[in-house]
């Protein structure tokens, strides 16, 4: 008590003297830094991003070869500010402006830095080669008055991401892929409803907090970030908080989401690669402003989705495994109810019919697997034609799907036209999230996991070879080469296989 006083008296007698306070009072004061974070942009750039209160950026210390410190200036990505509501929005935030009290500041880190630290505060820097990735989708919490659709936010059964992200933190991955849709807040919570009490709603920081930085803090703090957009960051939704927060690109005026006249450029973004050593790569896609519906073969969105297909078969050369990252599945079943019965529906039908001009197999052969999102569950297909192996991981923390997926697709049951399903795998009604474990150059072993971190399935990406044969007695291939396929193995059956 007695330091107490002596301390402050310090301070009064250097506030008097128009002195600085001191050191140990300094340093008790509150960080004006919200949140630090790195994401991966084209060719692997590995772009730094603290969030911060403050007036100006700040800079990051940085350590190079042999031990060498220097100072790494931060820039200003966009400032603190309120963006207007947008006239055209028609979601339950209507009117509501999107109000962002922290300024992003960012740094593109040197290829030769090993180390980053903000405040004494490291941020996560992958390695060279990546054999670790966590992959989840779907993350925030909904809250949609025009489904009538209030998730429990203050629920960690009912809403469990930040138990999903400490658990996948837990696990050590070099790297995290998210395939889209962070903000689900759309709409105020009712006032009947305690399970989402006192939850901010909207498009402004708030929401994006809660939804994201927060929850999912342990898993922003373990690993760099892959961020594929959603359909909840489009233009029309989230799309001004994207921009400023997640968008690997620099910041561009006029792609910003600002101004609605500009919004059939703004929901699209050209498809980058983040190389992940070992001859692999992921390649990011902006697709997500593509609808259900046919596009007009002469309208902007369809050229979009034809100059997304030429750039992937450019880029899915530079490596010789190729994992592609979109939102809305291409490959993969949804699932309507009628008269009192799930039916599944088709990939994406808008994207499908651009893609099936340039190749009947709606995918360069030169890539393996698809990542998406955007259905609330797990899934895996496989194909006896040669289109990529389709996981959808939009489980890990968003209101799960209704109705749910048939667990045994019809013999003539197709995502898409010409594609003829070999292998399905769906778990319907859980969270979790999905881990990629590299094995060798050109296979993977992807594991499912339950929201407590538990391992549930486990299956292997190989490359068929030519007279293939496995000892166990659920599969049996020959004669089949350079296809792409999936194994799902229990626990119990992948010792007895050895792939």
């Amino acid at each position: 008590m007695v330091r107490i006083h002596l301390e402050l008296l310090k301070l009064l007698l250097a506030a008097a003297m128009g002195l600085a306070a001191p050191a140990s009072l300094a340093q008790a004061a509150p960080s004006p830094v919200v949140a630090r974070y790195v994401v991966m942009g084209q060719d692997g750039a590995r772009i730094a991003r603290v969030l911060t209160t403050a007036a100006t950026c700040d800079s990051l210390d940085a350590l190079g070869p042999g031990g060498r410190r220097r100072s790494l200036p931060l820039t200003l990505r966009q400032p603190a500010g309120t963006v207007p509501a947008r006239s055209h929005s028609d979601v339950g935030s209507k009117g509501k402006p999107a109000v962002f009290p922290v300024s992003v500041c960012e740094a593109t880190v040197p290829a030769d830095v090993v180390r980053i630290q903000s405040d004494g505060v490291a941020l996560p820097l992958p390695p060279a080669r990546i054999d670790r990735i966590v992959v989840i989708g779907d993350t925030g919490c909904r809250l949609k008055q025009s489904e009538k659709a209030y998730q429990d936010c203050n629920d960690a059964a009912a809403y469990p991401f930040r138990r999903i992200a400490q658990h996948a933190a837990d696990w050590k991955p070099d790297l995290v892929v998210h395939v889209g849709d962070y903000l689900y807040r759309e709409s105020p919570c009712p006032d009947d409803r305690p399970g989402c009490a006192g939850s901010p709603d909207g498009y402004g920081w708030e929401a994006w907090n809660a939804d994201l930085f927060t929850p999912g803090a342990p898993l922003l703090q373990a690993a760099a970030w892959v961020a594929v957009r959603g359909n909840h960051e489009d233009c029309a939704r989230a799309g001004v908080g994207w921009f400023r927060l997640m968008d690997a690109r620099p910041f561009t005026p006029g792609r910003d989401c600002l101004d609605p006249g500009g919004d059939v450029e703004a929901d699209y973004t050209p498809p980058f690669a983040v190389p992940i050593g070992g001859g692999a790569q992921v390649i990011v896609l902006d697709l997500t402003a593509v609808g259900e519906k046919p596009l007009a073969a002469d309208s902007r969105r369809a050229a979009q989705v034809a100059e997304t297909y030429d750039a992937m078969a450019a880029l899915s050369k530079q490596g010789g495994f190729t994992f592609v990252a979109n939102h809305k599945p291409i490959l993969g079943f949804g699932a309507t109810e009628a008269n009192g019965t799930s039916q599944l529906r088709p990939g994406n039908l808008g994207a499908q019919a651009v893609l099936a001009s340039k190749s009947p197999n709606l995918f360069p052969e030169t890539v393996q697997v698809l990542l998406s999102g955007h259905i609330h569950i797990w899934e895996q297909l496989s194909y006896a034609t040669p289109h990529p192996s389709q996981f959808i991981t939009g489980f890990s923390g968003t209101l799960e799907d209704v109705p749910t997926i048939p667990e045994h697709p019809g013999a003539t049951d197709t995502p898409a036209p010409g594609a003829v399903l070999e292998s399905f795998s769906v778990w319907n009604g859980q969270f979790g999230y999905m881990t990629l474990e590299r094995q060798a150059t050109d296979r993977w072993a992807a594991t499912v996991h339950d929201a407590d971190g538990q391992a549930l399935l486990k299956t292997i990406v190989a490359l068929r070879e030519r007279s293939l044969k496995h000892q166990a007695s659920f599969i049996s291939l020959i004669n089949l080469d350079d296809v792409w396929v999936v194994f799902n193995l229990r626990e119990d059956e992948l010792a007895a296989v050895k792939i």
